[in-house]
């Protein structure tokens, strides 16, 4: 019935089940759980780097990886024209039942456009999904925005991770770049298939944003999480 475990999950909160929980497996960490109820967040209950994110889009937005419309339907409501896209064909059929422009698509496979402002928001820009996969997904940022028009995005520098009990950090130089990460999604009987995410630094994401033709903008930075905006050059 259900095409990936957050289609699962959204359905039944939508019937009155609050309560429940995503489990979140990953290979280099134990799992973690997600409550469902925090993909339903309304406006007064987003964290002020999301808050302050929503303040910068341009008129024509795309929410990227919308989910439930935590970010969608308050620029809509305020005006914006939000196109969303998500994997979650149950998000996607939520998010059009609340009268928003949503694609049942990857970020990659999207052609739509152009926009002002493409929208990567709670860790978002993770569908990157490996580091030598970050200019390519530039790229395409670039090819679906207007020039001038803003990437608005945040991320972990997860070096904490791999710091022990003193502080020094410890990892293979020679290995895959440290915010390298897979994941599954479980709710109760269903589980998705594993997926490659992406955690940032800012320094790397200015290094790679700069060599795609975007400004770079540290907007907000607290402990290892941060937002970022990228600027696409405007033509001469």
């Amino acid at each position: 019935m259900f095409s990936d475990p957050i289609s699962h999950a959204l359905h039944d909160y939508l019937l009155g089940a609050r309560d429940q929980e995503i489990i979140v497996h990953c290979d280099l960490a134990e799992d973690d759980v997600m409550e469902v109820d925090y993909f339903f967040r309304g406006d007064n209950d987003l964290p002020f780097p999301e808050k302050l994110a929503l303040e910068r889009c341009g008129k024509r937005v795309l929410d990227v990886g919308a989910c439930a419309g935590a970010h969608t339907i308050p620029l809509n409501q305020k005006g914006h024209q939000v196109t969303a896209i998500d994997i979650s064909e149950g998000a996607v059929d939520y998010l059009k039942d609340q009268g928003i422009d949503a694609h049942h698509t990857s970020f990659l496979a999207y052609d739509g456009g152009p926009f002002d402002t493409l929208l990567f928001l709670m860790n978002g820009i993770g569908i990157a999904g490996k580091l030598n996969q970050l200019d390519t997904f530039l790229e395409h940022c670039s090819s679906l925005l207007t020039p001038g028009g803003n990437i608005l995005c945040d991320s972990t520098d997860v070096r904490y991770f791999y710091e022990d009990e003193e502080g020094a950090v410890w990892m293979d130089l020679n290995a895959a770049y440290y915010g390298e990460f897979a994941f599954q999604m479980e709710y109760k009987n269903s589980k998705g298939k594993w997926f490659n995410w992406l955690y940032l630094d800012p320094e790397t994401l200015e290094k790679h944003a700069k060599g795609k033709g975007f400004t770079f903008e540290l907007l907000h930075q607290e402990g290892a999480e941060f937002l970022a905006e990228l600027k696409k050059e405007k033509l001469n």
